[in-house]
């Protein structure tokens, strides 16, 4: 004699309000972040017009000529890299990162290398970077 069998119902879980939570909460996050941009550097900008600050008796002065090549207190980089730069650099030693860096570069030199300079001395922990400039001249000379 056959007996019936009685039927098994398939046991299945439904995602569907697991993924409309999902993507609620993502939309909720999207939307209550906020975006920051942070610099890297601190750069205090010179100005072309007025009388020029005081320079400081101990600072670091980086040369850059229209060529890219390098000159850090009066002595000429024989590497003009990134990694020549960051060593001449450390040659001068941690403890003069506190002290104010003027940047002074030739008015055709490239700003990759101006740049380049900024970028090196910031990683290295100089923050008091300064460009100078030569006062403009008098309209009519």
């Amino acid at each position: 004699m056959k007996f019936p069998r009685p039927r098994q119902e398939e046991i299945s879980v439904n995602l569907t309000p697991l993924i409309d939570v999902v993507f609620l909460l993502l939309i909720f996050f999207m939307v209550s972040t906020t975006f920051t941009r942070e610099t890297q550097l601190s750069l205090t900008l010179p100005e072309a017009q007025g009388i020029p600050p005081e320079q400081a008796p101990q600072a670091v002065e980086i040369l850059v000529s229209s060529a890219g090549e390098y000159v850090i207190n009066g002595e000429k980089l024989i590497d003009n890299s990134d990694a020549g730069l960051r060593s001449a650099l450390l040659r001068l030693g941690q403890d003069k990162t506190g002290w104010p860096m003027l940047i002074t570069a030739d008015a055709y030199a490239s700003y990759q290398a101006v740049v380049t300079v900024m970028d090196v001395a910031g990683q290295l922990g100089f923050d008091k970077l300064s460009l100078t400039t030569r006062e403009a001249a008098e309209e009519g000379q």
